[in-house]
Formats: structure tokens, sequence, C-alpha cells
């Protein structure tokens, strides 16, 4: 998926970054793997609701911001391009996912790469269970509280999306112009990339 960022929008050395939806999590480089991987540290600012204030000293350069995506600390037009990695599947409602995207899109100056776990992939993968987030969701929520997965049987803490509701999502946040794009694992899409730019 960084590739596919990278790719898509094809930022420069000079453009300003904001991540969005960084975590607290040190055990794995693609935990936060924006911060890892993209070359121009001095360029980013890492936001999240979690402390990851360590990533300021892991890769020298990064700014850590604590902050609520849905009301992000930043004027309008504050970044050249916005990215986000699933954490729009963990804001809560449909509204609060629309929200979430209207934000990045105000403080974006360029663009917008937002990436999600497709819900009709087979394996859910929060929980790891197959096939039964198919189901409607209160069905699946029901079902995950009989399990004993009481945290992502809250919406305000797993609420999936498809293409078709994550294209709904941004046209409410008014993104007029965007492809949803797919990655894939073993030839079905396992995630889905929102790709706008202003003024595209």
């Amino acid at each position: 998926m960084f590739e596919r960022f990278v790719s898509a929008l094809a930022p420069s050395r000079d453009d300003q970054m904001l991540d969005v939806g960084v975590t607290s999590d040190r055990l794995h480089d693609h935990s936060n793997y924006f911060e890892a991987w993209y070359p121009h540290k001095d360029r980013i600012v890492a936001a999240g609701l979690e402390d990851a204030s360590f990533l300021e000293e892991a890769y020298p350069g990064v700014r850590f911001v604590q902050a609520d995506a849905r009301d992000l600390p930043f004027d309008d037009g504050s970044y050249d391009y916005v990215h986000s990695s699933a954490v729009i599947e963990h804001v809560g409602s449909q509204q609060q996912q629309v929200a979430f995207l209207k934000e990045l899109w105000r403080v974006a100056r360029r663009g917008i790469f937002v990436t999600t776990p497709n819900r009709w992939f087979p394996i859910e993968v929060h929980t790891v269970l197959p096939l039964i987030h198919w189901l409607p969701p209160s069905t699946f929520r029901g079902i995950l509280r009989g399990l004993g997965r009481d945290f992502f049987a809250d919406e305000a803490n797993l609420n999936l999306m498809s293409a078709s509701s994550f294209g709904a999502a941004a046209r409410a946040a008014g993104i007029g112009s965007f492809r949803i794009e797919t990655v894939s694992l073993v030839g079905w899409p396992s995630n889905l990339l929102l790709i706008a730019r202003k003024g595209s």
C-alpha cells in the first residue's frame, strides 16, 4: 500500500505530509509504515489519538501531534498530502466516517490517500474470523458479543466498509473526484484504497 501511495500521488521532496491515525504499537514497522518507509522524515507530521510520541525519536525529523482525526488542529490546506491507513473503520458510524474524510480533505492542499480493509474479503482481519462479517452488521455484532469479542462488536471500534459505502462516504464528505482501487491477497481484493486529488 505504501508503494501504491507513492505511485498514485508521486509526492516530491518538498511536499508536506500528514499521516493520520498513527498507533502506539512498536512491535512492527508496518504498524506505522509511513513513518518507517517514507524517505523524507522531516516532511511528516504524524497524528493520532494514542501517544505515539516515540515516533519522533525512532524517526528523527517526524513530528507527532496527539489529535482526534475528526477534529484536526490544523488550518485548511495545511498539508500537500494526507495519508491514513486502516483507521476509518475504527472511527464509528457512517456519519463519523464521513466526518473523518471531510477533515482529511479539509487539511489537504493537493490530495488524500485512505485505506481500509475490504468488508467482502473472506477473512475479517481484526477478529481473524471467516465469513460472519458478511452477515448484516447487527447479526455480525451479535455473534461477536456471543464469542466474547465485545470490543470489536461495538460499531465505535469496528465499522467495516465496502467499495460502495467507502465511495458514498467520500461523496458525502464533499470529495467530488476520487477513485477507489484495491490491493489483493491470493487474488481477492483485501484492501480498498481511496485516492483523491484536488482540482482533478
